[in-house]
């Protein structure tokens, strides 16, 4: 007879296929001189020893599998230390049925929107308990066949958790009308008011509604207004003559896509002039560090690009522009653009930057200026292309004509620096040569 601390070998183990047989792996069943201890040697298991006393079972045996009851802990991927709290928006209720990498949740934070999938990590969120129907029965002629499995709302099985713990019961979908469904990232859209059943019903009244501001837009009043209190913003404008670029696009975009399959647009020319004009003019590029009180200049250029997404205005970052082509400029931009749209954009697309490009152009705005966007020193504004009647070697003719504006931190830029940076982009947009010449 074994000791009791002794192992059963592997052969031995093999013998209890019959246990694992069924649908219930806690099943209890009887074998000879077999009972199960937890040991050191396999954290995923337990061993199986040989009992020496006069009665002989087996204990709660375990597989790798996923058994009755288990408790699959939800948790969030890992924050930025800034990010400290957030709206939650449960795509699942209690009771509904979760399968494998299927939205949870969604966690609005002042940086981006998270989804929340069945292999997370982090901090725990939620806890869910899986419910498997345990093996079917052989019914009785005269009995009705059983019903089907239902799965149990996750808070029967769960104890009562501690003051500090999160609690495990999850909240019901906003929506009570319709059930809750699983959707994919890119159909996730904000709710919209309901419209009147009667659309002349609701003329002359003087009514109202109100909605609650989400985290992302009080995050972007916040920084606004941060960066007025802070900066001392002044702009400067200039105008583009888009002939030239625009005759380049039309000559070489088919050559262009045939070769990349991508797509040639003015916001790479732009990007790359910026990148040409931060390299001249380095303390655009910088930034006032308020704590110290010294100016950090980067060497390197992270540009950031505003997107207009539906859940409002994020602000992807393009890094080490000084070093890509206008392939990969337009590559990272269809790349990122595509993310925002699908609301995919983690926090690493949009940490950092040293400048900003905003396009309200797409909008059709024709005059504006940009708000500095923390903690960078200047913006760039674009806008629409209009033709426009301009004097060209004394002549008046008619040219696609853009205006562009540069808001910049005039305690740290001054006046001639930054019409210096902005007629720097103002000639490699009109002749790309100069960019080819670096001149």
């Amino acid at each position: 007879m074994l000791s009791r601390t002794r192992c059963v070998s592997r052969a031995f183990s093999r013998s209890l296929a019959a246990f694992q047989k069924g649908n219930c792996p806690l099943g209890r069943r009887s074998l000879p001189g077999v009972s199960l201890c937890q040991g050191p040697s396999y954290p995923d298991s337990r061993k199986i020893v040989i009992d020496s006393s006069s009665i002989f079972s087996v204990r709660c045996f375990r597989t790798t599998a996923v058994c009755k009851d288990d408790v699959i802990t939800v948790s969030t991927p890992a924050f930025a230390e800034s990010v400290t709290e957030g709206d939650v928006r449960w795509e699942k209720a209690v009771g509904d049925t979760v399968a494998e990498d299927e939205v949870v949740c969604e966690i609005e934070t002042d940086k981006l929107f998270q989804l929340l999938f069945h292999e997370s990590f982090g901090n725990a969120l939620a806890e869910f308990v899986l419910r498997f129907p345990t093996a079917p029965t052989k019914a009785k002629p005269a009995e009705a066949p059983p019903a089907a499995p239902k799965v149990e709302p996750a808070v029967s099985a769960v104890p009562p958790p501690s003051a500090a713990s999160i609690p495990t019961q999850m909240p019901p979908v906003p929506s009570p009308s319709q059930p809750p469904a699983s959707k994919p990232v890119s159909a996730v859209k904000p709710t919209a008011a309901p419209p009147l059943a009667d659309p002349g019903a609701g003329r002359g009244l003087r009514s109202e509604h109100r909605e609650k501001m989400n985290r992302m837009r009080q995050r972007i009043a916040q920084r606004l207004k941060e960066a007025q209190n802070t900066c001392a913003m002044l702009t400067t404008f200039n105008e583009i003559d888009m002939s030239n670029i625009q005759e380049m696009r039309a000559r070489h975009k088919d050559a262009f896509l045939k070769k990349h399959n991508l797509k040639l647009g003015f916001m790479s020319a732009f990007v790359k002039a910026s990148a040409f004009a931060l390299q001249e003019q380095p303390v655009v590029n910088a930034v006032i560090d308020d704590a110290t009180r010294e100016i950090v200049y980067r060497d390197y250029i992270d540009i950031s690009v505003a997107v207009a997404t539906p859940r409002g205005l994020v602000v992807p970052v393009i890094r080490n522009v000084e070093t890509m082509n206008y392939a990969d400029i337009e590559r990272t931009i269809s790349e990122l653009g595509e993310k925002a749209r699908k609301n995919e954009l983690a926090i690493e697309d949009m940490d950092g930057g040293t400048f900003t490009i905003s396009n309200g152009g797409v909008f059709g705005s024709l005059f504006g200026t940009p708000i500095i966007n923390p903690p960078q020193s200047a913006i760039l504004g674009m806008h629409a292309i209009f033709d426009r009647p301009v004097a060209v070697g004394g002549k008046v003719e008619v040219r696609p004509m853009m205006f562009v504006a540069l808001t910049y931190d005039h305690r740290l830029i001054d006046g001639r620096e930054a019409v210096t940076f902005l007629r720097k982009i103002k000639a490699a947009v009109e002749d790309p040569r100069v960019l080819l010449l670096d001149i």
